[in-house]
């Protein structure tokens, strides 16, 4: 009697009735079961096709060969790094057995956030003045670009295809 109940599910399941015609609105089977179907959507197609982990496939990313010019003028640091020059030293100093990386950078972290604006002023000026210089020289640079006085070629440049 099991195996015939287990049958007759089954035929409910898989053999849709003939006798209805609106796809939407469920159908019953001969025995009075009502057999529903599933339409797949791209949504549904999409989350079918993920990896056995559960995570979409990457897609390839396409290298972009860029080449980098020597001979262009490089961003200058922001205050914060020149705060972070002499806060090492002072850390290190204080603390000779902290040799983590990560430790020390934490420590200066917080360190600025509770320092006040006052404080910081000079490393500011700092920044401004090195950040001047760089414009300063970004405007010779391109200058030169477009007079033609830096000509790039594939021997010139010791970062090609990096």
């Amino acid at each position: 009697m099991a195996k015939e109940a287990t049958r007759s599910r089954k035929r409910s399941l898989s053999l849709p009735s003939a006798s209805a015609s609106n796809e939407s609105s469920p159908r019953t089977s001969s025995d009075g079961r009502i057999v529903l179907r599933v339409k797949l959507n791209e949504g549904m197609k999409r989350s079918s096709q993920l990896t056995k982990s559960g995570k979409k496939p990457k897609a390839k990313q396409k290298k972009v060969n860029k080449k980098i010019d020597a001979k262009k003028p490089k961003k200058p640091p922001t205050a914060f790094f020149y705060f972070l020059e002499d806060f090492r030293k002072e850390f290190q100093e204080q603390n000779p057995d902290v040799k983590s990386m990560r430790d020390i950078g934490k420590a200066c972290g917080e360190k600025w956030k509770t320092m006040t604006y006052e404080e910081k002023v000079q490393y500011y000026d700092i920044a401004t003045e090195k950040r001047a210089e760089f414009d300063r020289a970004m405007i010779e640079y391109k200058k030169k670009m477009e007079s033609g006085e830096y000509e790039e070629t594939d021997e010139e440049s010791d970062f090609d295809d990096v």
